[in-house]
């Protein structure tokens, strides 16, 4: 499955599973972990971990795995590893303490020590 399908299936999925202020997050030549994060806000825990299962749900109707799942019910963020896109499922809470769309939208400065050109 190309990234870009898998990418709208996400959030396609989030939407209707009634999924607050997505934001897709492109970090392509900034991490070599993922191409794209997903942030979702939950309106709980069981809702962050429902919306998860949704998505993995979906994605197995394409024969798509997740190659991990991290958080339960009692978490305040639920991490869904799809390999090209990661979804961040996050409570409000969480998501306004960690600020993942502040963090990832910096540009990092050069390294210091090379000359001006």
């Amino acid at each position: 499955m190309q990234t870009e399908e898998l990418l709208k299936i996400v959030q396609d999925v989030l939407d209707e599973r009634k999924g607050q202020y997505i934001t897709t997050l492109d970090v392509q030549g900034k991490t070599s972990v993922t191409d794209y994060m997903v942030l979702v806000t939950g309106t709980s825990n069981r809702h962050l971990k429902s919306l998860c299962d949704h998505v993995t749900e979906k994605l197995k109707e394409s024969d798509v795995k997740p190659l991990g799942l991290e958080g339960d019910l009692s978490s305040d963020w639920v991490l869904l590893d799809l390999g090209d896109v990661i979804v961040h499922a996050m409570t409000a809470q969480a998501r306004e303490f960690y600020q993942l769309e502040k963090l990832w939208s910096v540009d990092r400065p050069k390294e210091s020590g090379q000359a001006a050109g």
